[in-house]
């Protein structure tokens, strides 16, 4: 059966050619390979690994029918006398009859002719061409099969041509109107092209510059032919509570074990979850092999330095077809954050004037007092937040809001913040003061969950009505309080206001977790235990059930023990093992201190069973 022409083919060329030609063949596919890299050429030297096994001649002929874009069949004197010749060339016949010629490019030396063709095939002649004659007309051939000029491959690469609508496959997230950028633009894609010698590029910088959106946006410029997935992933983010800030070790993003676990369902290879945490890189680089994928993983500074490490050694081994975007930003100390140490690394500064007075005037679409604002007032604003692109959409979305009626009045907020106060603390609190019940209710609910969360689910939690759940969210996000995907569904908040709301409202940040545990407790007590046709039901709330888990953990110990046996076969099931462990360590703690013997040599047990 032929493939989905809509997705991505593992090669871009394959050749088929008789061992008397090898060494023709093999400097026009080095050649090719500068372009799209060795996995994306089929030439056999390229594959020797891969291609060392019994059932070759079964899987040969289905690489070339349905995984390569174009077949080039070299043909001389010798090729019908050999074996793998024949067996590939029968795979190659059976497309020109299907209707698929255009899918093969002929070739030749001595005017030798394909078995079948009878003398009515076009063919390249080979015999007084150079190699880098040869690896032309084949690019040429490719970029006229997709409908491009014949150049297209030929002629130099431009560094950031906007490719924002594409039909790749990727899970990026929605960008907002972006302006400016073009040096670091520019900058990450000659750190993305095939010419770089490196895995990628680190973007760093404080807060609010718009490392995330400028990650995204180079990602969306990257052009299709380069890259055919591109995969979003942020790490989790830090929480506070009455004693400060605390992460959620062991869940969702929160380590690059699970970012791997991500990454792996992402590529559809969920087995990888499964395997020796130690083999997991390994496993994924494997994977990752011949997909031409893009990985974007933000917000990297809340990994540990082992962590940090073990994700550079995992970039150092990224195939060749493969890239990565990663963001962080500077931690206390620069020793502590190995990515801001790395030579690949683009330092993020502020937004230039010119850009930000864009932003400024596609906000003022949508907002009509910041409409009626001068280019005086605006430059004003942009000197107040020295060019960062979030106070500046903070300030800009409090025009009517309270006493805000005018930029000036949003910017006395700001200077009127003492010299040793923080001034996003200062907004966010003034920001809280003004929100209506329903959209503080909103954020305390989010300031829980690790990933972003369905509007129904904030509902469910915040005792509030859908309809206006979702209606708050979306105020929030036009506010630059929360953010939401491409669905328009699954929101999140963005991690400063969390912090903030942790601080001023500690009751009822505590009320929402109480929801927010109840909630949890019944979905588990209900589609737990050895429940196995309910599973589904719980794997489709697990992201709301995360978050609950360590207030179980905070909480009761008894109750905590009941949700612990409740997800044993939930978790052992779904191949959720690092969740396991993590929870059945902390419980088997949490027992120990509450003279629970018997439950803490249970969750002993299990953790010996995992490892």
């Amino acid at each position: 059966m032929a493939s989905d022409p809509a997705t991505p083919k593992r090669f871009r060329i394959a050749f088929s050619f008789a061992g008397e030609k090898r060494d023709f063949v093999k400097q026009v596919a080095d050649l090719l390979a500068k372009r799209f890299g060795e996995v994306a050429i089929l030439y056999d030297k390229f594959h020797e690994a891969e291609f060392a096994h019994a059932d070759l001649a079964f899987d040969l002929p289905s690489l070339y029918k349905n995984q390569a874009d174009l077949i080039v069949s070299v043909f001389c004197p010798d090729y019908d006398t050999k074996e793998w010749c024949g067996l590939e060339w029968r795979a190659i016949f059976s497309m020109i009859k299907e209707g698929a010629v255009k899918q093969i490019m002929l070739t030749r030396f001595e005017h030798a002719d394909g078995k079948g063709l009878h003398g009515l095939g076009g063919f390249i002649e080979l015999d007084h061409k150079t190699p880098e004659q040869a690896a032309t007309l084949i690019l040429e051939r490719l970029a006229l099969n997709e409908g491009k000029p014949k150049d297209h491959y030929t002629k130099p690469i431009p560094v950031s041509t906007p490719v924002l609508n594409t039909s790749i496959h990727h899970y990026l997230p929605r960008l907002d109107p972006f302006f400016g950028r073009t040096v670091e633009l520019a900058e990450i894609a000659d750190a993305l092209s095939e010419n770089s010698d490196t895995w990628g590029i680190v973007i760093d910088g404080q807060g609010g510059l718009g490392k995330t959106s400028l990650a995204v946006r180079a990602a969306m410029d990257s052009p299709p032919e380069r890259f055919a997935r591109k995969i979003f992933l942020s790490a989790q983010q830090h929480k506070m509570d009455a004693h400060g800030k605390r992460r959620l070790d062991g869940f969702a993003h929160s380590g690059w074990t699970d970012m791997i676990n991500a990454l792996a369902r992402e590529l559809g290879q969920p087995d990888i979850a499964k395997a020796v945490e130690t083999e997991r890189p390994a496993l994924l680089c494997a994977a990752l092999t011949g997909s031409r994928s893009l990985l974007v993983l933000d917000n990297l500074e809340a990994f540990t330095d082992s962590e940090q490490q073990d994700l550079l050694n995992f970039l150092d081994h990224l195939p060749p077809d493969c890239k990565a975007i990663l963001t962080t930003r500077p931690t206390h100390g620069a020793e502590t954050n190995r990515l801001s140490q790395v030579e690949n690394r683009l330092l993020l500064e502020k937004l230039d004037q010119q850009s930000a007075l864009q932003c400024l005037g596609q906000m003022a679409k949508h907002n009509k007092l910041l409409k009626f604002t001068s280019e005086e007032e605006r430059i004003s604003l942009y000197t107040q937040t020295n060019g960062n692109p979030l106070l500046m959409r903070w300030v800009a979305g409090q025009l009517g809001s309270g006493s805000c009626m005018t930029l000036d009045d949003a910017l006395a907020f700001l200077r009127s913040c003492p010299d040793d106060n923080n001034p996003l603390e200062f907004i966010f609190g003034d920001l809280l003061r003004g929100f209506k019940e329903d959209e503080v209710r909103v954020l305390a609910t989010l300031t829980y969950p690790a990933e972003p969360i369905d509007g129904q689910v904030i509902a469910e939690i915040s005792g509030i009505s859908v309809k206006n759940a979702f209606a708050a969210a979306k105020r929030l996000t036009n506010r630059a309080v929360t953010t939401v995907d491409g669905s328009g569904r699954l929101f999140a908040l963005v991690p400063m206001v969390a912090d903030f709301l942790q601080h001023e409202r500690l009751e009822l940040i505590k009320e929402t977790g109480n929801q927010l545990e109840k909630r949890a407790y019944a979905l588990i007590m209900k589609n737990g235990y050895q429940n196995h046709n309910r599973f589904p039901t719980l794997e489709a709330a697990w992201p709301s059930i995360v978050p609950a888990l360590s207030l179980f953990l905070a909480g009761d110990n008894a109750r905590l023990q009941t949700v612990c046996d409740a997800l044993q076969d939930f978790l052992d099931f779904q191949g959720r093992w690092d969740e396991k462990l993590a929870l059945c360590e902390k419980a088997e703690a949490r027992a120990v201190t509450a003279a629970d013997h018997d439950d803490a040599g249970w969750r002993a047990y299990q953790v010996g069973c995992i490892h």
